[in-house]
């Protein structure tokens, strides 16, 4: 007892000092930061007339500001940065194109990592502020098919001479894991309904099943035609076969930009160190007063999306993430999102609401929760629309189908109506590290499902009535939602992804249409016409983390402090975590990490 308590006294004052070690470092990093700022003697940045809107077309586009992960390697390392996302890029877009100080619009092109609906939806508000008359324009040093996709609005587009245009057309790699899982004994047993829904496949699989390839080689095949039919509409001269010539032929990922060049593709090839001039002279002004202002800053203008205390508000709540039954921060906790639909719902000053769904599903328990919860904000006579991001599949779906309206972009992935349960087994884990699991219980089957032992036939066919019964409750949702008959539901169901465009066809979706489409149709259907204010949640409560990344300097200062050594690589490790404590029933898609 005595070696117990001083044991646990010990871990305690150390938990206490790393603790405090962390949280000493962070002030530091703070003060730092604090100290650039006010000792560099730079100017505070401002809108001034004549500003040009720069867009860092690099890294990553999440959907919506979300509180940071506590990320110590990157704070060591002086990786932290500001989340740069749609619904900022978006609002600052349409904040330039009203604000008189604003010129033009510069794109810095480079090496993006974004889902297809992301670059179409950021794409589609270039062409609206392009509507103000004020131009767009853009360089590269290299260029994605992302990037170039979005560059292509531009009214002219300059590249480095030694840069290069990565496009090679939409691809996706899934890791297909049952080799790893044969050498660590651990098996999975799947029960499942559609033949399509093929999210389990990489755990007992160890290549792609024909359903799956046929699914996705149409879907892929219908969103590139999209993206490749509006580059060649955008660039004079080049059509869509042109540019899969380019991309299939001439290897254009590889080639001189001066292929680029001759095939239209840009308009001059300059260096990086010219486009200041080039920028001033097509815009009249001296090149010594240019004003860059990020998206940040412009955004720091307007205060839409605060409207709380507003008597005529639509909430616009995220669900972002895969659903989980308590989880973290990038992901949908319906623990969190039920309380908070329920307390819209109960707000007299919330009219409506817009769901912003970019989910690849997950817990088909979570789902039902927040499925009924939406059911209940209905019952206050209050209308709901949906605008699906990149992912509105599986419990995506089951939360999207009870909607008023659907709206989706064109590159949305949805549908994928199943449901999956896929139950791991260690015995043979256990049987390797000599470890030998007894159990004692009152009933027969009483730890039924275990992770020690295979289920028998009796059992399986118990979690495949519960599959089904999962299965059938999904189904019933999408055809009340939709209007629709079970058997219109079902033709269309088995797992099946779409994209958006087929999914309007068969009737999962209303209308493609942005995210202000949705907000426009509920304030029509709730009497406000355009007499209303917007109001986001979750409402993001930053903390010390989410501030770090805004200070100026912090980042170069603490790769001189060095405070921190990077740890080991976790992955792995995340894993299996993962896969032990996820919801054993399932209404997730198949993973399609596709970016371009």
């Amino acid at each position: 007892m005595l070696k117990r308590f001083l044991m646990n006294m010990l871990s305690s004052f150390v938990g206490a000092w790393i603790a405090l070690l962390l949280f000493g470092l962070a002030a530091v990093l703070v003060g730092i930061g604090i100290a650039a700022s006010f000792g560099s003697g730079a100017d505070v940045p401002s809108v001034k007339s004549g500003s040009i809107l720069s867009i860092d077309l690099s890294g990553v586009i999440e959907e919506v500001q979300k509180p940071a992960d506590i990320d110590y390697i990157s704070l060591a390392k002086g990786d932290m940065e500001r989340q740069k996302t749609l619904l900022e890029l978006v609002t600052a877009l349409q904040e330039a194109s009203v604000n008189s100080n604003i010129s033009a619009v510069y794109l810095k092109c480079g090496a993006l990592s974004a889902a297809p609906a992301t670059l179409d939806a950021l794409r589609k508000a270039l062409l609206d502020f392009k509507k103000s008359g004020k131009p767009v324009y853009a360089y590269g040093d290299v260029f994605t098919t992302g990037t170039y996709y979005v560059a292509t609005v531009a009214d002219r587009i300059y590249a480095n001479p030694q840069g290069e245009i990565m496009m090679q057309g939409l691809s996706s790699t899934n890791l297909y894991m049952k080799g790893l899982f044969d050498k660590l004994g651990v098996t999975f047993q799947v029960v499942k309904v559609g033949k399509f829904k093929s999210a389990v496949e990489p755990y007992i699989s160890q290549e792609m099943s024909e359903p799956a390839r046929a699914q996705l080689d149409t879907l892929f095949g219908s969103m590139w035609k999209y993206i490749r039919a509006d580059m060649a509409a955008s660039r004079k001269g080049v059509t869509p076969e042109d540019i899969d010539s380019l991309i299939s032929v001439s290897n254009i990922a590889f080639a001189s930009m001066r292929l680029a060049r001759e095939s239209n593709l840009v308009d001059s090839l300059v260096y990086e160190r010219k486009m200041d001039s080039i920028l001033a002279s097509h815009l009249g002004l001296d090149v010594k007063k240019l004003n860059f202002v990020s998206p940040t800053l412009l955004v720091g203008q307007t205060s839409w999306g605060e409207a709380y205390d507003s008597k005529k508000q639509i909430a616009v709540l995220y669900a972002s993430g895969e659903i989980v039954d308590g989880g973290g921060l990038q992901q949908i906790d319906y623990k969190e999102m039920v309380p908070r639909i329920v307390s819209l719902a109960d707000d007299d000053n919330v009219k409506g609401m817009v769901l912003r769904v970019n989910s690849p599903g997950g817990s088909a328990f979570g789902s039902a929760q927040i499925g009924e919860a939406l059911d209940y904000f209905q019952s206050k006579k209050k209308k709901i629309a949906v605008s699906m991001g990149d992912y509105a599949a599986s419990g995506g779906y089951w939360i999207s189908s009870g909607a008023d309206m659907i709206y989706a972009d064109a590159l949305t992935i949805t549908g994928s109506i199943g449901i999956f349960g896929l139950i791991p087994n260690i015995d043979g884990l256990t049987q390797k590290l000599g470890v030998t699991p007894q159990t004692v219980s009152t009933n027969p089957g009483a730890e039924f499902p275990t992770l020690f032992k295979p289920m028998d036939e009796r059992q399986l066919g118990v979690m495949q009535k519960y599959v089904e019964r999962g299965y059938d409750d999904f189904v019933t949702r999408v055809a009340k939602g939709r209007k629709m008959k079970k058997e219109q539901v079902l033709a269309i169901a088995e797992g099946r992804v779409w994209n958006a465009m087929k999914a309007v066809q068969i009737g999962l979706v209303d209308s493609i249409g942005s995210m202000k489409n949705a907000i426009d149709w509920v304030a029509a259907n709730s009497g406000l016409g355009d007499n209303y204010d917007v109001a986001i949640y979750p409402r993001l409560e930053p903390s010390i983390w989410d501030i770090i990344p805004e200070l100026a300097g912090t980042a170069s200062k603490v790769r001189e402090l060095g405070l921190l050594k990077e740890g080991a690589d976790e992955t792995m490790l995340r894993l299996a975590r993962r896969i032990l404590s996820q919801h054993p029933v399932q209404a997730r898609m198949q993973p399609v990490k596709l970016s371009m």
